[in-house]
């Protein structure tokens, strides 16, 4: 039986492209390739951007509302597709197909944001700033503008980008991950459905020759990217030397504190869902405990048991709350940190490595399985505490006090996502003040921003000053236009206006 393959999408149709490189496309509950994704050469995104460039002109041309109900159309198909499109998640990713239903829903959300476009673009308006003269300004799109993501959110975080910048009046290039490239052809199909415009909306599946040709493209004006922080410095500076305007978001290590008056069974659940979720593979994902003062001796025993206890199995069984690990290779690098945090110290209290991959369903067990891993007594110096692992490993931090959790969090390159959990209201301002990261969640284990507030983090997870989505979102993929206008002498004079009058 010949093996499926998938291509791209450029001026409205699927497209083979020119290329003849592939790449396998697994499911990583049973091991087993299920397509071969094509790989897009410099001359198949210089397509892309070309289709894209000549749909431009017409599509900033349409007015906010009519592109708005565009949107609308595509929120309604996706809202009928949504299972369709989280199974796909499942299938070539691996999560649990709730959590991939979950993923779907946080990208619709954007979705119903964009559908705001225009009140979102309204502009400014000052009469008389001078004598006769008024002056407004106006938010015009960039052009053709690109998505660059990653394989752990194949549907939310390419929904980051493109409904707000379509929406917005530019034409888009998105560019996934080829670990899990169905759903953006998928998401192709519906816009198309929608109404949107042929070449509005391309994809083109790839690595790093097709990323590195829509950084230096003269056409391509803006590029949005989610991943690993050396690629995100990569994407940053590569896109700023070319002249783009880019907002890179990158890695993480997110800390959630335990104060010795928090609950401790909602700080465990929080724990076990936030480490263990998705396999850990989400860069808002906790991966360090902070146990403040006695409380790691009341917390400790409930995690173990919890860890050890994690239903993992393929997530198409719906009892499943951790699936397996997207790829091979990312199984391999896993492993390493596990076995380095043994080495440099860590106590190793649950390891997921020996793990029996037969209770995870019928057909896996050659799929990519680990359990959860809890490490405890870890310290800043070491390797697990320090990289971002990306993977089920809890790295528990004991501090004696409220203030060397935050010296310690404060310390650390990575800014993206913090918790406290805590019932002193005062512990928890003095933490969101504080606190040196660019989302915050006080009894939130994973504070996600709602789709009107945008996401970005701190340090050396954001390269870029804009945060993806929101008005932030709106004001990343707009140029601002100031205009000052003076009205006829007459008027300006104060004199009587009057009709003109027919000959």
């Amino acid at each position: 039986m010949s093996t499926a393959t998938i291509a791209h999408f450029v001026s409205g149709l699927p497209s083979q492209g020119k290329s003849t490189r592939t790449q396998d496309v697994f499911n990583p509950a049973t091991g087993a390739v299920t397509a071969q994704v094509h790989l897009a050469s410099t001359a198949d995104v210089n397509v892309a951007v070309a289709a894209a460039q000549k749909a431009f002109p017409a599509w900033a041309d349409t007015s906010p509302l009519r592109r708005a109900r565009v949107m609308f159309k595509f929120l309604e198909l996706l809202n009928l597709h949504k299972d369709e499109l989280a199974r796909m998640i499942t299938a070539e990713h691996g999560k649990v197909f709730t959590d991939a239903q979950g993923e779907v829903t946080r990208g619709i959300e954007i979705v119903e944001f964009a559908t705001g476009i225009p009140q979102l673009l309204k502009g400014d308006y000052t009469e008389q700033v001078s004598t006769g003269i008024d002056n407004w300004t106006m938010r015009q799109p960039l052009g053709v503008v690109a998505g660059i993501t990653p394989f752990n959110f194949p549907v939310m975080v390419p929904m980051w980008m493109f409904p707000v910048a379509i929406a917005c009046g530019n034409t888009f290039i998105l560019k996934p991950s080829p670990i899990d490239p169905s759903p953006a052809l998928f998401m192709a199909d519906l816009l198309k459905k929608a109404g949107l415009p042929d070449g509005v909306f391309n994809v083109v599946q790839g690595d790093k020759e097709a990323v590195d040709a829509l950084l230096v493209h003269p056409d391509v004006k803006a590029v949005s990217f989610v991943g690993s922080t050396p690629i995100a410095n990569y994407i940053y500076e590569t896109g700023a030397h070319h002249g783009k305007r880019v907002q890179a978001l990158g890695g993480a290590k997110n800390h959630m504190v335990v104060m010795p008056d928090a609950d401790i069974d909602q700080s465990v659940d929080a724990l076990i869902g936030a480490a263990y979720g998705s396999a850990g593979e989400r860069c808002m994902a906790i991966s360090v405990a902070v146990l403040v003062g006695d409380v790691a001796e009341r917390i400790m025993p409930k995690l173990i048991e919890r860890t050890k206890a994690l239903k993992v199995l393929n997530g198409t069984n719906l009892a499943a709350e951790m699936g397996p690990i997207v790829t091979s290779i990312a199984h391999q690098r896993i492993t390493g940190y596990i076995e380095q945090g043994a080495k440099e110290g860590a106590k190793l209290l649950v390891d997921g490595r020996p793990f029996d991959a037969k209770q995870t369903g019928p057909g896996c067990e050659k799929g990519f399985w680990m359990g959860g891993t809890l490490f405890d007594h870890v310290t800043p110096e070491m390797r697990i505490y320090k990289e971002e692992i990306f993977g089920p490993v809890l790295s528990c931090v004991r501090v004696k006090d409220f203030a060397q959790a935050v010296d310690l969090i404060n310390a650390h390159e990575f800014g993206n996502g913090v918790s406290c959990f805590t019932r002193d209201g005062n512990v928890a301002r003095e933490f969101a003040r504080r606190i040196q990261v660019g989302m915050v969640g006080i009894n939130v284990p994973i504070p996600v921003p709602m789709a009107w507030h945008g996401f970005g983090g701190w340090k050396k997870s954001l390269f870029g000053d804009m945060h993806a989505y929101g008005e932030e979102g709106v004001r990343f993929y707009t140029k601002q236009k100031s205009v000052m206008q003076r009205w006829p002498e007459s008027i300006g004079k104060g004199a009587e206006f009057a009709m003109p009058t027919s000959k």
